[in-house]
Protein backbone atom coordinates (compact mmCIF):
# COMPACT_ATOMS: atom_id res chain seq x y z
CA UNK A 1 0.00 0.00 0.00
CA UNK A 2 1.17 3.54 -0.81
CA UNK A 3 0.52 6.43 0.93
CA UNK A 4 -1.72 8.32 -1.70
CA UNK A 5 0.98 10.48 -2.75
CA UNK A 6 0.62 10.24 -6.73
CA UNK A 7 1.45 11.43 -9.42
CA UNK A 8 -1.61 11.33 -11.79
CA UNK A 9 -0.75 11.42 -15.69
CA UNK A 10 -3.66 12.10 -18.06
CA UNK A 11 -3.54 10.23 -21.38
CA UNK A 12 -5.95 12.28 -22.96
CA UNK A 13 -3.64 15.61 -22.02
CA UNK A 14 -1.05 14.33 -23.41
CA UNK A 15 -2.52 13.20 -26.61
CA UNK A 16 -4.16 16.87 -26.84
CA UNK A 17 -0.82 18.70 -26.46
CA UNK A 18 0.87 16.67 -29.47
CA UNK A 19 -2.03 17.53 -31.23
CA UNK A 20 -1.46 21.18 -30.54
CA UNK A 21 1.80 20.90 -31.54
CA UNK A 22 1.21 18.50 -34.73
CA UNK A 23 -1.27 21.68 -35.61
CA UNK A 24 1.24 24.73 -34.55
CA UNK A 25 3.23 22.39 -37.21
CA UNK A 26 1.40 20.90 -39.83
CA UNK A 27 4.46 20.08 -42.66
CA UNK A 28 6.82 18.69 -40.14
CA UNK A 29 7.55 15.50 -38.28
CA UNK A 30 7.82 15.13 -34.61
CA UNK A 31 10.37 13.91 -32.43
CA UNK A 32 8.48 13.71 -29.27
CA UNK A 33 11.09 14.48 -26.30
CA UNK A 34 10.87 12.43 -23.68
CA UNK A 35 14.10 12.22 -22.02
CA UNK A 36 14.78 13.05 -18.22
CA UNK A 37 12.07 10.02 -17.73
CA UNK A 38 9.32 12.05 -20.16
CA UNK A 39 10.01 15.35 -17.91
CA UNK A 40 9.02 13.13 -14.73
CA UNK A 41 6.08 11.31 -16.43
CA UNK A 42 6.88 7.81 -16.95
CA UNK A 43 8.81 7.56 -20.86
CA UNK A 44 7.87 4.17 -21.13
CA UNK A 45 4.24 5.16 -20.39
CA UNK A 46 4.68 8.34 -22.20
CA UNK A 47 5.82 6.58 -26.10
CA UNK A 48 2.81 4.76 -25.14
CA UNK A 49 0.58 7.24 -25.19
CA UNK A 50 2.29 9.53 -28.09
CA UNK A 51 2.38 6.94 -30.74
CA UNK A 52 1.80 8.93 -33.42
CA UNK A 53 4.74 10.77 -32.75
CA UNK A 54 7.57 10.00 -36.09
CA UNK A 55 9.88 9.26 -32.82
CA UNK A 56 11.05 9.85 -29.90
CA UNK A 57 14.39 12.20 -28.45
CA UNK A 58 16.23 11.48 -25.36
CA UNK A 59 18.95 12.96 -23.73
CA UNK A 60 21.06 9.58 -22.89
CA UNK A 61 21.88 6.09 -24.28
CA UNK A 62 20.25 4.60 -20.87
CA UNK A 63 17.16 6.38 -21.54
CA UNK A 64 17.25 4.87 -25.67
CA UNK A 65 17.98 1.26 -23.59
CA UNK A 66 14.92 1.64 -21.51
CA UNK A 67 12.92 2.42 -24.40
CA UNK A 68 13.92 -0.44 -26.34
CA UNK A 69 13.80 -2.70 -23.60
CA UNK A 70 10.51 -2.03 -23.30
CA UNK A 71 9.57 -2.68 -27.46
CA UNK A 72 9.57 0.42 -28.19
CA UNK A 73 10.18 0.14 -31.88
CA UNK A 74 9.67 3.85 -33.01
CA UNK A 75 13.06 5.82 -34.29
CA UNK A 76 14.80 7.10 -30.71
CA UNK A 77 17.20 10.46 -31.58
CA UNK A 78 19.68 10.51 -28.74
CA UNK A 79 19.80 14.68 -28.85
CA UNK A 80 23.96 15.02 -27.50
CA UNK A 81 25.14 11.89 -28.93
CA UNK A 82 27.22 9.62 -27.34
CA UNK A 83 30.38 9.97 -24.53
CA UNK A 84 32.23 6.85 -25.21
CA UNK A 85 33.01 5.24 -28.48
CA UNK A 86 32.10 2.05 -27.89
CA UNK A 87 28.11 3.03 -27.68
CA UNK A 88 28.17 3.99 -30.84
CA UNK A 89 28.09 0.41 -32.18
CA UNK A 90 25.13 -0.03 -29.73
CA UNK A 91 23.30 3.51 -30.88
CA UNK A 92 23.42 1.26 -34.33
CA UNK A 93 22.99 -1.78 -33.32
CA UNK A 94 19.97 -0.55 -31.69
CA UNK A 95 18.63 1.58 -34.60
CA UNK A 96 18.97 5.00 -32.95
CA UNK A 97 19.83 7.74 -34.66
CA UNK A 98 22.52 9.98 -33.17
CA UNK A 99 23.74 13.63 -32.97
CA UNK A 100 27.34 14.45 -33.48
CA UNK A 101 28.18 17.93 -31.96
CA UNK A 102 32.37 18.09 -31.56
CA UNK A 103 35.47 16.31 -33.06
CA UNK A 104 35.93 13.81 -30.69
CA UNK A 105 32.64 12.53 -31.77
CA UNK A 106 33.59 12.13 -35.28
CA UNK A 107 36.95 10.56 -34.27
CA UNK A 108 34.28 7.91 -32.41
CA UNK A 109 32.92 7.03 -35.95
CA UNK A 110 36.71 5.75 -36.95
CA UNK A 111 35.95 2.75 -34.12
CA UNK A 112 32.60 1.98 -35.32
CA UNK A 113 32.28 -1.82 -35.46
CA UNK A 114 28.45 -2.68 -36.53
CA UNK A 115 27.15 -4.16 -39.62
CA UNK A 116 24.31 -1.32 -39.31
CA UNK A 117 24.22 1.51 -40.86
CA UNK A 118 24.14 4.42 -37.75
CA UNK A 119 22.24 7.63 -38.22
CA UNK A 120 23.38 10.60 -37.92
CA UNK A 121 22.58 14.47 -37.53
CA UNK A 122 24.96 17.62 -37.29
CA UNK A 123 24.38 19.90 -34.81
CA UNK A 124 25.19 23.19 -35.50
CA UNK A 125 25.85 25.81 -33.34
CA UNK A 126 24.15 28.88 -34.36
CA UNK A 127 24.50 31.11 -31.14
CA UNK A 128 23.73 29.44 -28.01
CA UNK A 129 27.59 28.16 -27.75
CA UNK A 130 26.70 24.91 -25.47
CA UNK A 131 26.96 21.98 -28.50
CA UNK A 132 27.52 22.00 -31.62
CA UNK A 133 29.72 22.40 -34.76
CA UNK A 134 30.75 26.19 -35.93
CA UNK A 135 29.41 27.23 -39.04
CA UNK A 136 33.03 26.89 -40.77
CA UNK A 137 33.55 23.49 -39.12
CA UNK A 138 30.59 22.33 -40.37
CA UNK A 139 31.25 21.05 -44.18
CA UNK A 140 34.51 19.49 -43.30
CA UNK A 141 32.50 17.34 -40.30
CA UNK A 142 29.69 16.68 -43.03
CA UNK A 143 32.57 15.68 -45.95
CA UNK A 144 34.25 13.85 -42.99
CA UNK A 145 31.52 11.65 -42.32
CA UNK A 146 30.64 10.53 -45.73
CA UNK A 147 33.71 9.10 -46.08
CA UNK A 148 32.92 6.72 -43.29
CA UNK A 149 31.93 3.14 -43.59
CA UNK A 150 28.00 2.66 -42.17
CA UNK A 151 27.15 5.88 -41.56
CA UNK A 152 24.33 8.34 -43.12
CA UNK A 153 24.13 11.63 -41.87
CA UNK A 154 20.55 12.52 -42.22
CA UNK A 155 20.26 15.36 -40.52
CA UNK A 156 21.64 18.77 -39.02
CA UNK A 157 19.92 20.44 -36.09
CA UNK A 158 20.42 23.35 -34.24
CA UNK A 159 19.08 24.96 -30.89
CA UNK A 160 16.65 28.10 -30.13
CA UNK A 161 18.19 29.72 -26.92
CA UNK A 162 16.34 32.12 -26.92
CA UNK A 163 12.64 31.58 -28.70
CA UNK A 164 10.83 31.78 -24.96
CA UNK A 165 11.92 35.33 -24.95
CA UNK A 166 9.90 37.75 -27.20
CA UNK A 167 11.35 40.76 -26.44
CA UNK A 168 14.38 39.57 -28.50
CA UNK A 169 13.58 38.50 -31.76
CA UNK A 170 16.91 39.30 -33.35
CA UNK A 171 18.80 36.91 -31.87
CA UNK A 172 16.48 33.97 -33.06
CA UNK A 173 16.49 35.49 -36.29
CA UNK A 174 19.92 35.60 -36.26
CA UNK A 175 20.19 31.98 -35.31
CA UNK A 176 17.96 30.97 -38.41
CA UNK A 177 19.88 33.00 -40.99
CA UNK A 178 22.97 31.02 -39.64
CA UNK A 179 21.06 27.80 -40.32
CA UNK A 180 20.10 29.06 -43.48
CA UNK A 181 23.81 29.69 -44.80
CA UNK A 182 24.73 26.43 -43.71
CA UNK A 183 21.69 24.31 -45.41
CA UNK A 184 22.52 21.11 -47.61
CA UNK A 185 19.82 20.45 -49.99
CA UNK A 186 20.00 16.71 -49.22
CA UNK A 187 20.30 17.00 -45.13
CA UNK A 188 16.67 17.53 -43.16
CA UNK A 189 16.62 19.85 -40.74
CA UNK A 190 15.15 19.98 -37.30
CA UNK A 191 15.34 23.50 -35.46
CA UNK A 192 12.50 23.86 -33.37
CA UNK A 193 12.03 23.50 -29.61
CA UNK A 194 8.34 23.89 -27.77
CA UNK A 195 8.71 27.80 -27.67
CA UNK A 196 9.78 27.69 -31.59
CA UNK A 197 6.68 25.40 -32.35
CA UNK A 198 4.30 27.87 -30.68
CA UNK A 199 5.43 31.56 -31.57
CA UNK A 200 8.22 31.15 -34.60
CA UNK A 201 6.82 28.98 -37.31
CA UNK A 202 9.46 30.06 -39.95
CA UNK A 203 11.79 27.68 -37.18
CA UNK A 204 9.33 24.30 -38.27
CA UNK A 205 11.55 22.81 -40.70
CA UNK A 206 11.16 18.95 -41.64
CA UNK A 207 11.20 18.31 -37.63
CA UNK A 208 10.19 19.86 -34.62
CA UNK A 209 11.03 18.68 -31.45
CA UNK A 210 8.58 19.69 -28.93
CA UNK A 211 9.19 18.88 -24.87
CA UNK A 212 7.73 20.86 -22.33
CA UNK A 213 4.38 21.81 -24.54
CA UNK A 214 3.78 18.18 -24.20
CA UNK A 215 3.13 18.07 -20.41
CA UNK A 216 1.17 20.79 -20.57
CA UNK A 217 3.51 23.55 -19.40
CA UNK A 218 4.39 26.83 -21.08
CA UNK A 219 7.67 27.76 -21.95
CA UNK A 220 7.44 31.40 -21.73
CA UNK A 221 7.62 33.87 -18.70
CA UNK A 222 4.28 35.85 -19.38
CA UNK A 223 2.00 33.36 -21.70
CA UNK A 224 0.17 30.80 -19.97
CA UNK A 225 -0.64 26.98 -21.01
CA UNK A 226 -3.96 27.84 -21.33
CA UNK A 227 -3.59 30.38 -23.85
CA UNK A 228 -1.63 28.46 -25.90
CA UNK A 229 -4.23 25.24 -25.62
CA UNK A 230 -2.29 23.37 -23.42
CA UNK A 231 -3.60 20.86 -20.73
CA UNK A 232 -1.88 20.19 -17.35
CA UNK A 233 -0.45 16.33 -18.01
CA UNK A 234 0.47 15.61 -14.58
CA UNK A 235 -1.55 16.33 -11.55
CA UNK A 236 0.47 16.03 -7.98
CA UNK A 237 -1.89 14.82 -5.24
CA UNK A 238 -0.79 14.35 -1.82
CA UNK A 239 -3.63 13.48 1.25
CA UNK A 240 -3.74 15.35 4.35
CA UNK A 241 -2.52 13.32 7.35
CA UNK A 242 -3.00 14.83 10.01
CA UNK A 243 -4.83 18.74 11.15
CA UNK A 244 -3.91 20.95 14.42
CA UNK A 245 -5.64 23.27 16.01
CA UNK A 246 -2.78 26.47 16.89
CA UNK A 247 -3.59 29.65 19.10
CA UNK A 248 -2.70 32.94 18.07
CA UNK A 249 1.16 33.27 18.48
CA UNK A 250 1.87 29.01 18.29
CA UNK A 251 4.33 28.48 15.41
CA UNK A 252 4.78 25.42 13.10
CA UNK A 253 7.74 23.16 11.55
CA UNK A 254 11.82 23.39 11.49
CA UNK A 255 12.82 26.80 12.30
CA UNK A 256 9.57 27.69 13.95
CA UNK A 257 9.19 30.09 10.23
CA UNK A 258 5.23 30.73 10.50
CA UNK A 259 3.68 32.03 13.75
CA UNK A 260 0.27 32.20 13.50
CA UNK A 261 -1.74 35.18 13.26
CA UNK A 262 -4.58 34.26 14.38
CA UNK A 263 -5.87 31.02 16.25
CA UNK A 264 -5.55 28.41 12.76
CA UNK A 265 -6.25 25.29 11.66
CA UNK A 266 -2.87 23.73 10.15
CA UNK A 267 -3.06 20.27 7.74
CA UNK A 268 -0.44 17.99 7.49
CA UNK A 269 0.24 16.57 3.74
CA UNK A 270 2.04 13.25 3.21
CA UNK A 271 4.75 14.97 0.64
CA UNK A 272 7.95 16.50 0.96
CA UNK A 273 11.27 17.71 -0.28
CA UNK A 274 12.10 13.62 -0.53
CA UNK A 275 9.41 13.41 -3.16
CA UNK A 276 10.62 16.43 -5.11
CA UNK A 277 8.44 19.17 -4.18
CA UNK A 278 10.90 21.94 -2.93
CA UNK A 279 12.19 22.50 0.11
CA UNK A 280 12.75 26.31 -0.80
CA UNK A 281 8.94 26.77 -1.50
CA UNK A 282 8.06 30.38 0.97
CA UNK A 283 5.29 30.54 3.27
CA UNK A 284 2.18 31.18 0.62
CA UNK A 285 2.81 28.60 -1.54
CA UNK A 286 -0.57 27.60 -3.60
CA UNK A 287 -1.96 24.30 -2.52
CA UNK A 288 -5.08 23.28 -3.68
CA UNK A 289 -7.65 21.66 -1.82
CA UNK A 290 -11.44 20.90 -1.76
CA UNK A 291 -11.62 23.34 -4.32
CA UNK A 292 -9.90 26.32 -3.10
CA UNK A 293 -6.24 27.90 -2.85
CA UNK A 294 -4.72 27.34 0.28
CA UNK A 295 -0.77 28.87 1.25
CA UNK A 296 1.97 26.49 2.47
CA UNK A 297 2.50 27.14 5.87
CA UNK A 298 5.92 26.83 7.38
CA UNK A 299 9.38 24.80 5.91
CA UNK A 300 8.94 22.02 3.55
CA UNK A 301 10.38 18.85 5.71
CA UNK A 302 11.77 15.55 3.92
CA UNK A 303 8.45 13.82 3.96
CA UNK A 304 5.67 16.37 4.94
CA UNK A 305 4.49 19.99 4.76
CA UNK A 306 2.09 22.07 6.23
CA UNK A 307 -0.55 24.32 4.75
CA UNK A 308 -3.09 26.77 6.55
CA UNK A 309 -6.61 25.76 6.05
CA UNK A 310 -8.51 27.98 8.68
CA UNK A 311 -10.63 29.56 6.01
CA UNK A 312 -11.61 26.32 4.47
CA UNK A 313 -14.65 24.38 6.67
CA UNK A 314 -14.14 20.77 6.60
CA UNK A 315 -11.14 20.06 6.03
CA UNK A 316 -10.30 16.19 7.07
CA UNK A 317 -7.42 13.37 7.15
CA UNK A 318 -7.89 11.39 3.89
CA UNK A 319 -8.55 14.69 1.52
CA UNK A 320 -6.04 15.01 -1.36
CA UNK A 321 -4.23 18.46 -1.67
CA UNK A 322 -3.01 19.32 -5.40
CA UNK A 323 0.45 20.47 -5.21
CA UNK A 324 -0.06 21.44 -8.99
CA UNK A 325 -1.89 20.13 -12.07
CA UNK A 326 -5.53 20.51 -13.82
CA UNK A 327 -6.28 22.98 -10.82
CA UNK A 328 -3.01 24.62 -10.26
CA UNK A 329 -0.64 25.31 -13.39
CA UNK A 330 2.85 23.81 -12.63
CA UNK A 331 4.05 27.27 -13.75
CA UNK A 332 1.82 29.31 -11.08
CA UNK A 333 3.80 27.48 -8.40
CA UNK A 334 7.13 27.42 -10.21
CA UNK A 335 7.00 31.44 -9.83
CA UNK A 336 6.13 31.23 -6.43
CA UNK A 337 9.48 28.96 -5.41
CA UNK A 338 11.42 30.97 -8.22
CA UNK A 339 12.01 28.29 -10.39
CA UNK A 340 9.95 27.05 -13.77
CA UNK A 341 7.82 24.38 -14.46
CA UNK A 342 10.31 21.80 -16.07
CA UNK A 343 12.41 21.80 -13.01
CA UNK A 344 9.40 20.77 -10.72
CA UNK A 345 8.04 18.05 -12.73
CA UNK A 346 11.24 16.61 -13.42
CA UNK A 347 12.21 16.71 -9.88
CA UNK A 348 9.35 14.37 -8.47
CA UNK A 349 10.60 11.39 -6.94
CA UNK A 350 10.67 7.62 -8.31
CA UNK A 351 9.06 7.07 -4.76
CA UNK A 352 5.98 9.06 -5.84
CA UNK A 353 3.62 6.61 -7.63
CA UNK A 354 3.01 7.67 -11.11
CA UNK A 355 -0.63 6.70 -12.42
CA UNK A 356 -1.98 6.71 -15.79
CA UNK A 357 -5.53 7.49 -15.66
CA UNK A 358 -7.67 9.02 -18.93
Amino acid sequence: MTRGTKALISASALKNNFQRAKQLAPNSRVWAVIKADAYGHGSVAVANVLHDADGYAVATLGEARTLRAAGIKLPILLLAGVTQAAHLSEAADSQLECVLHCREQLAFLERLDSRETLKVWLKLDTGMHRLGFSPEDLQEAVSHLEQCANVDVVGIMTHMCCADDLSQPQITERQLKVIRGSQHEDKQISIANSASVIKWPQTHADWVRPGIMLYGATPFADISAREIGLAAAMTLVAPVIAIKQLAKGESVGYGMRWTAGRDSVIATLAIGYADGYPRHAPDGTPVWLNGKVVPLSGRVCMDMMMIDVTDLPDVKVGDLAELWGANLPVDEVGRYVDTIGYELVTRVSPRVEREMVE
